[in-house]
């Protein structure tokens, strides 16, 4: 059995299938981890949801920042983005059952050395800490009381941690770093508003992951989010958001000995 980590394929089916087919990937002995943005600006989100959905435990995916805009857009709240790519989603006849499978998805996956977020931890948090705060915004999002999870949840504020809140700013605060995160101050402090390169860094901020006595350090952090940082792979940090969407490429690591694949994803339909 070999397990696959995946970056983000936000909706581009055809290269998630070429992908699959270069591993050899068996559902029947093998797993995949996703981490994240299945959905939105690709062409075929749909098919995307679909296909990884009736992979049933063969697949683990860990909810991205477009996958809890499309929560978010069909309950009626945030502001749709132009561009997006989720109207066949909404307009499908299994939306329902689609929707409800999403929203049961992990915000955090802690196995063995690995943990999956979609973006990243604050430096404050050990990958346990993680998990746990992750567990809040999962009983949150598929309790009874989701839709006004999903109302409450746009927003960049507050931007720290801080063990002392409670209620919505506690849980979008949790949300935020695993789904949003790029830049940091030593403290925590995020920013949000800068999503390029690693030059791009504003003042005070670092790349959380080169935060300094980083609590999550000894654990490998699986991650995607990033597509400018690129693929970076490291003893303890695998970025897997290669640009899939943006005509680069969609890329897995097998886990079980790092061996890399990749796609070429420059002739991947934009959706538009």
């Amino acid at each position: 059995m070999a397990t696959y980590a995946i970056g983000d394929i936000q909706g581009c089916f055809e290269s998630l299938l070429k992908l699959l087919e270069k591993c050899r990937f068996d559902p029947a002995g093998d797993r995949l981890w996703l981490v994240g943005d299945l959905v939105n600006r690709g062409p075929r989100s749909l098919d995307t949801l679909r296909f990884v959905r009736d992979l049933g435990p063969a697949a683990v995916t860990v909810l991205g920042n477009h996958d809890l805009y499309l929560l978010m857009v069909a309950a009626g709240s945030g502001r749709r983005s132009k561009g997006d790519t989720l109207d066949e989603i909404l307009h499908a006849p299994d939306c329902a059952d689609l929707l409800d499978w999403l929203r049961h998805r992990p915000l955090c996956h802690h196995e063995g050395e690995f943990c999956m977020v979609h973006a990243g931890l604050l430096p404050q948090w050990t990958v346990a800490r993680a998990r746990a705060l992750a567990a809040e915004v999962e009983a949150a999002l598929t309790g009874p009381a989701h839709q006004d999870f999903l109302a409450n949840l746009w927003g960049s504020e507050p931007a720290a941690w801080n063990e002392d809140l409670q209620g919505w700013p506690r849980l979008r605060v949790i949300v935020n770093a695993m789904t949003r995160m790029r830049f940091c101050s030593p403290a925590g402090v995020m920013e949000f508003k800068t999503k390029g390169e690693l030059a791009d860094a504003p003042p005070g901020q670092l790349p959380w992951f080169e935060i300094p006595g980083r609590l999550s350090a000894a654990d490998v952090l699986v991650i995607g989010h990033w597509s400018a940082l690129g693929l970076r792979i490291e003893p303890n940090l695998l970025a897997l958001d290669s640009g899939c969407f943006w005509g680069r490429h969609l890329t897995a690591v097998r886990l079980d000995d790092r061996t890399l694949f990749q796609v070429d994803c420059s002739t991947c339909e934009k959706g538009v």
